[in-house]
């Protein structure tokens, strides 16, 4: 009776010191929960906590039973120091990669965008060039012809083609030296673009092209009759004419003989 009485005392002796550790350990990873609050190192802080807890209960009790639950609480709190670290840097490469995908989607997105841009504005250019060339073999003979039997019918033709300051300076022109002359010495001037001998397209071609802007070089004929010379006489020359985009098409904002 008496020996029964020892082990059972001796039992709820051990249960309770395990119940102890168990909430020592309990205890330790609620000290390591603060001390990761606290901003302190993680792993280190609940190493230090848990170790500590384990290490003031484990003085307390020297049973085989008592030390496998203090090995026990203390693999525990390390399991969950060792998953926290590891996830740790699993979260950094995590966000790293994430922004280096976002750069290169970025980077991707922007080539893009230049490629499409490059190619609108070649495209815009193309055009120019076809559309301004055209103008400028049209435009040119009648900014340099005219007949003194309908000079304001001719001039008003030619300013059809100008703009900017220049159809003010060709105004200014006609009115003051070419209308008087032309009057006074029955000047007829006829002027073509040039053509090869064996035929094919005027003589004119584009210097340099961008969508809002034209310089067409053009080689012209020009024929003049007046009084002042006894039959016509014919002058070769070559012209330089720059063109603009503006809201009516294509006109001549410049016109240079070479």
């Amino acid at each position: 009776m008496t020996k029964a009485t020892v082990r059972g005392r001796a039992s709820a002796g051990t249960s309770a010191r395990q119940r102890t550790v168990a909430a020592a350990a309990r205890a330790a990873s609620k000290r390591a929960e603060k001390a990761r609050e606290s901003s302190l190192d993680g792993e280190a802080a609940e190493n230090a906590v848990a170790e500590s807890a384990v290490a003031d209960e484990a003085s307390a009790s020297g049973t085989g039973a008592d030390a496998e639950a203090r090995e026990q609480a203390k693999g525990a709190v390390r399991d969950e120091a060792g998953a926290e670290k590891s996830a740790k840097p699993a979260r950094r490469i995590s966000g790293a990669a994430t922004a280096v995908l976002a750069a290169l989607v970025v980077a991707g997105l922007v080539a893009v965008a230049m490629l499409g841009w490059e190619y609108r504005e070649d495209q815009r250019t193309q055009e120019a060039r076809a559309e301004a060339l055209a103008v400028a073999r049209r435009a040119a003979p009648e900014i340099l012809s005219y007949d003194y039997r309908h000079l304001d019918r001719d001039f008003a033709k030619a300013r059809a083609h100008l703009t900017g300051s220049f159809a003010g300076e060709y105004r200014t022109t006609t009115t003051k030296a070419v209308a008087p002359t032309a009057e006074k010495y029955h000047g007829v001037v006829t002027a073509t673009v040039a053509k090869p001998p064996a035929g094919g397209a005027p003589a004119a071609s584009v210097v340099s092209a961008a969508p809002e802007k034209v310089i067409v070089l053009l080689f012209m004929n020009q024929v003049t009759n007046s009084t002042q010379v006894s039959g016509p006489r014919l002058d070769l020359n070559r012209v330089r004419m720059t063109l603009v985009d503006t809201s009516g098409g294509w006109k001549v904002s410049a016109l240079d003989a070479l």
